[in-house]
């Protein structure tokens, strides 16, 4: 959430504040590979391909490191988690660049500027969660008994306004209750001292990346409607990403489909009406990992929903559904501009009619494109229930608020690990 704010009560150590940091990776990266080489051969430092991979070096650090602490101010997000992906794609895009240029460069200095700042981060993070967890305290007015059920935070009660109490990184509150003169006087000597004053509901979106829905409302979903000029720009990255992808990976989709044609009847694709953008319906493609069966007496509905070890799922199909691989054909959809390679997962349409007389607000998720995976689907995977939708909807609600691309990233990322974990599978 909101790592590193300035705390009332003690003195900040400095490998906590960002310039520090960064500084002293930029040392530690940059300096530790080049000393190394000029304890061989002092004159290297003169070479013009080592000042080259220098320069390209800082920039990756730089690159990376930023990209690292913004990553980290999404909910469920492990900082730890993101050192080694996001300094891996700043310095492959930093050095696949100076390839294509064609410029000479010192693959010793890159490879011990990549590791060094690896190692750097690593204790770092390991530094300061030791140094300073993240503590906050709570005024005990109006709804804020949850607070303390949210993991990953070290929850301050406070006794009384004129209370003591230790360092904490802000204070949370209720501020929409009715407080006391007391607590407001309390909050307001807080705020004027610099010590950040958080709303209940601000905090819980935060950590839990979700967003009760009580009303549609500016106060509660920002604007209603999502960054355009990012989504037009997402939009014709889908394509020719999709695309490419396609085009590469055509040879592994013939073998697939030959594989599900092989081992049980029926066609390679499986289609199914799913409601998308706008409310639209659109037929949704993806590799058949169910024996086809007839429906007897089962409804439409009971037919749409996946349950856990559900029977009719076979042996190959198990494994495309594991990996997702099973998803691939949806590209065909991006390329048709009917979904997207990250948003709200399309519901298949019998199920959206179900969710939408039973939630509030749930066609409000149709207001981007769907996507190939999402925010809900790599921090809840795979539900049916009602209960569950209701949870993946806030979710889904939470993307559409906070839609960047940064956030896109962390659902990139996340997806990888997912893909070879096989989380939430059904």
């Amino acid at each position: 959430m909101y790592h590193y704010v300035s705390t009332i009560g003690h003195k900040r150590h400095p490998l906590s504040r960002r310039r520090y940091q960064l500084l002293g990776g930029l040392a530690f990266a940059i300096g530790l590979p080049l000393l190394v080489r000029m304890a061989a051969d002092p004159a290297v430092l003169f070479s013009r391909n080592h000042q080259v991979t220098i320069i390209a070096a800082a920039f990756a650090h730089c690159l990376g490191y930023l990209t690292y602490r913004r990553l980290g101010t999404f909910p469920g997000v492990s900082a730890s988690s993101n050192i080694l992906p996001t300094f891996a794609l700043a310095y492959g895009s930093v050095f696949l660049a100076i390839f294509l240029l064609r410029l000479d460069y010192s693959r010793f200095q890159a490879i011990g500027s990549f590791t060094c700042s690896i190692l750097w981060y690593f204790g770092l993070n390991l530094f300061v969660n030791r140094l300073e967890p993240y503590r906050l305290a709570i005024v005990p007015e109006g709804d804020v008994e949850r607070l303390s059920k949210v993991g990953g935070v070290d929850w301050q009660v406070l006794a009384s306004p004129s209370g003591a109490f230790t360092a904490v990184h802000g204070v949370v509150a209720d501020l929409r209750a009715n407080l006391p003169p007391s607590w407001e006087r309390f909050i307001t000597k807080c705020v004027l001292s610099g010590l950040p004053v958080y709303h209940v509901k601000q905090v819980m979106e935060s950590l839990t990346g979700r967003v009760e829905i009580e009303h549609l409302s500016e106060n509660t979903l920002g604007s209603l409607n999502p960054n355009q000029a990012y989504l037009q720009l997402k939009q014709i990255i889908d394509w020719f990403a999709a695309l490419v992808v396609l085009i590469l990976a055509s040879p592994l989709l013939l073998i697939l489909a030959g594989a599900i044609r092989l081992e049980s009847r029926g066609p390679a694709l499986f289609k199914q009406k799913r409601v998308g953008y706008r409310g639209k319906i659109f037929t949704v493609y993806k590799f058949r990992t169910m024996r086809q069966e007839q429906a007897g007496d089962a409804s439409a509905k009971d037919l749409a929903i996946t349950r856990e070890h559900d029977p009719r799922i076979t042996r190959f199909g198990n494994i495309l559904r594991r990996t997702r691989l099973d998803e691939m054909p949806q590209l065909l959809n991006i390329l048709r501009g009917e979904m997207s390679w990250i948003g709200p997962r399309p519901e298949a349409e019998v199920l959206s009619r179900w969710y939408d007389a039973e939630l509030a607000f749930y066609p409000y998720r149709h207001i981007v494109r769907p996507g190939i995976t999402g925010w809900a689907q790599v921090n809840q995977g795979h539900v049916a229930a009602v209960d569950d939708v209701h949870e993946k909807l806030q979710y889904d609600f939470y993307y559409i608020k906070n839609i960047s691309p940064w956030l896109d990233l962390v659902i990139v990322l996340r997806t990888i690990r997912i893909m070879a974990t096989g989380f939430g599978a059904k």
